[in-house]
């Protein structure tokens, strides 16, 4: 049992870099509560309240309901402070802040002065920056990027090119990369070309065909502002956008102005029962998620949007080009959400919303517009939360509460129909061609049948991740599904042999696309490949020293085989490296901090990735000892079959790292 927990243990630690997920997100670790919805492809009729239904027309009432709100859910969810803005009918409904900006210095949240980093609601800003760009002619956002850049290239494998557009949409075909996102220190951070030129994620998909969130696009296309305008991005966006909006507390620099920064909010993490301040990340992804504003200002923004491009006497965009900015350009299906040029859609309880979400260490915020009520919503925290999800959801419930519920028709498909959507899939938003990808399983789900013509999305309880409720899918029509959890719908892609590739919102309503893996490269089979190769490496760790001294013991000669003594020494040296390797490598990245690589690998992380390129130069070696032992029958039968079962544990250990881009530095 000994060399089994000892293998476990290090897979266990070899898993933990689930933790990778949780420095730099666009949504928060933990899932944040569905926001019930339909999503029909037109706006229904407006919904008409019951007498019992609070009217969104009294802000004291409205403002006593989200002082009970805040109050109650800050304690329970461990937020030092939030702040919140409300407008309607162009004008401000609420402001106000709660708890604390700085909990040391008990300094209280001021809706008015308090900066919070919103993290990617900068994209909102960045990506109107380019459509003002366009508007003036100096930008096609359907034209291939690749035209306006000097310094580099955007490397695309695929004929369709590159666009601004896409860039907006997130449809461009990159992913997500994890690794050297930010910097300790502002001396220390690259500038916006120099990084995106070493740094810019591969086009994985074909541009145009499917959603993957990633900031390095909208990074990118803030390159293109400060290319095309020849005005360093930070001057662009403050000159042009937060001028004319009057957001004077408001900015993209690391850190805010000298004037600014003495009112940022702290970021928090809540741990051990006490708020613990987090490193203020200095981004090199500026463009992405480097915004700091308070709530006051983002009042303004959401009425320039709400009253089409304008604030009071001054214009930032054009009346046509703010509506395609809150228009659907791209969607995986008719009725699914999509999203406009940054902005994305959802449909909660009849009514259309415009929105993003933005997450980053210590701090979360959520940005909403209605509309067709002419109402935007926005919330910040300095910690890491979903608060604005758990809030949403009552306010929808409250003022604007769905009456009727939709009625859809069942299709009922045979087991055998049913077969071809069943298998693993894998959410695509996850770091490719880096290390990182080892987190790529922890958003996995399987989808199987269930004995009523029905589908059951099951998500696998793994050992840092919690397990989410399995969700039912109800067939409405080939290759649609309804989840009645939620009453929203998952919808499935197929590829031109009519397999089952892809579904599409399977679990939450946020626009997003899971891809069908292999068997192999399910949870389960990699922890089991993982698993075999460290109870294996470990018994070989042990056989060489230890035998030895059992066969003295017995009076037996000291050498306990004389006859290819190399081959053990051999295979004992590579289940020592790979063991060193799968235990040291997650556990040094834990001592660290796995939240630094943020800031890049550490060298002790680099030295430690040598370690398997030795190893898997050895392996040959041992696939030729393992073929001399039979062909001259060395050794018993069973040392000949463990001596096999370790060089086939090393063998396969070979593709497994190059699988998770452990194999060489890839970073």
């Amino acid at each position: 049992m000994k060399p089994l927990c000892v293998g476990l243990i290090g897979f266990i630690l070899f898993l933990s870099l689930s933790g990778l997920t949780s420095f730099s997100r666009d949504i928060p670790p933990q899932f944040p509560p569905p926001i019930s919805q339909q999503q029909p492809t037109q706006p229904q009729p407006p919904i008409t309240p019951s007498d019992s239904t609070p009217s969104l027309s009294n802000p004291q009432e409205f403002a006593a309901w989200v002082d009970k709100f805040m109050n109650d859910r800050m304690s329970k969810s461990h937020i030092p402070g939030t702040v919140i803005s409300v407008v309607k009918d162009g004008k401000v409904f609420l402001t106000k802040g709660y708890g604390y900006a700085n909990v040391e210095k008990k300094i209280p949240v001021d809706a008015d002065k308090t900066l919070f980093r919103v993290a990617s609601l900068s994209k909102l800003f960045t990506a109107t920056a380019a459509m003002q760009l366009s508007e003036q002619g100096k930008l096609d956002i359907n034209a291939d990027a690749n035209k306006y850049l000097k310094k580099f290239q955007i490397k695309n494998p695929f004929p369709e090119p590159v666009t601004a557009a896409q860039m907006m949409m997130h449809t461009d075909g990159t992913t997500k990369r994890r690794i050297g996102l930010a910097a300790p220190t502002p001396e220390k951070m690259l500038p916006l070309g120099d990084y995106l030129a070493k740094y810019m994620p591969a086009i994985e998909w074909q541009p145009g065909t499917l959603y993957s969130y990633s900031s390095h696009s909208t990074a990118l296309l803030g390159y293109l502002v400060e290319t095309i305008s020849q005005t360093p991005f930070v001057e662009y966006i403050d000159k042009n956008i937060l001028q004319p909006l009057s957001m004077r507390r408001t900015s993209f620099l690391q850190p805010p102005p000298q004037e600014l920064a003495d009112n940022l909010a702290t970021g928090y993490q809540y741990n051990n029962g006490k708020y613990q301040a987090v490193p203020y990340l200095y981004l090199n992804i500026a463009p992405a998620a480097a915004l700091s504003t308070t709530a006051t200002d983002m009042t303004h923004f959401m009425n320039a949007y709400l009253l089409h491009g304008r604030y009071q006497d001054k214009r930032i965009l054009k009346q046509a080009t703010a509506r395609e900015m809150l228009t659907r350009h791209f969607t995986h299906h008719p009725m699914l959400p999509g999203t406009g040029y940054s902005f994305r859609e959802r449909w909660v309880n009849n009514i259309r919303t415009w929105g993003h979400l933005g997450s980053l260490r210590g701090y979360s915020a959520s940005l909403t517009l209605l509309p067709e009520r002419n109402i935007g919503i926005f919330i910040a925290n300095n910690s890491f939360t979903g608060l604005s999800g758990t809030f949403l959801n009552q306010f929808f419930d409250r003022y604007f509460p769905l009456t009727k519920q939709p009625v859809y028709p069942n299709l009922s498909l045979t087991q055998e129909q049913l077969e071809k959507f069943t298998g693993n899939y894998r959410d695509v938003e996850y770091p490719r061609n880096t290390f990182a990808k080892i987190t790529a399983p922890f958003k996995d789900i399987n989808i199987k049948k269930a004995d009523n013509g029905n589908l059951i999305i099951d998500t696998p309880k793994l050992f840092f991740v919690s397990k989410i409720p399995d969700k039912e899918l109800v067939p409405i029509s080939k290759l649609l599904f309804r989840r009645p959890s939620d009453n929203a719908f998952t919808a499935f892609g197929e590829d031109k042999n009519e397999q089952v590739e892809f579904a599409f919102n399977p679990l939450f309503p946020k626009i997003g696309a899971y891809e069908k893996i292999a068997w192999y490269e399910s949870v389960w089979a990699q922890v089991g490949i993982a698993a075999f190769c460290t109870i294996m490496f470990f018994t070989a760790f042990i056989m060489y020293p230890i035998i030895p001294i059992i066969r003295c013991l017995r009076g037996k000669s000291g050498k306990f085989e004389r006859q290819l003594n190399g081959a053990w020494v051999i295979a004992s040296l590579v289940a020592t490296l790979n063991l060193v390797f799968l235990i040291g490598f997650p556990l040094s990245l834990w001592l660290i901090g796995f939240w630094k690589l943020v800031y890049g690998v550490p060298t002790v992380v680099i030295c430690l990735l040598i370690l398997p390129l030795v190893s898997t130069f050895l392996t040959l070696a041992l696939l030729i000892f393992s073929t001399v032992i039979w062909k001259y029958k060395f050794w018993s039968i069973l040392g000949r079959f463990y001596y096999s079962l370790v060089t086939l544990a090393a063998l396969i250990f070979v593709p497994f790292l190059a699988y998770w881009n452990l194999l060489g530095f890839q970073f």
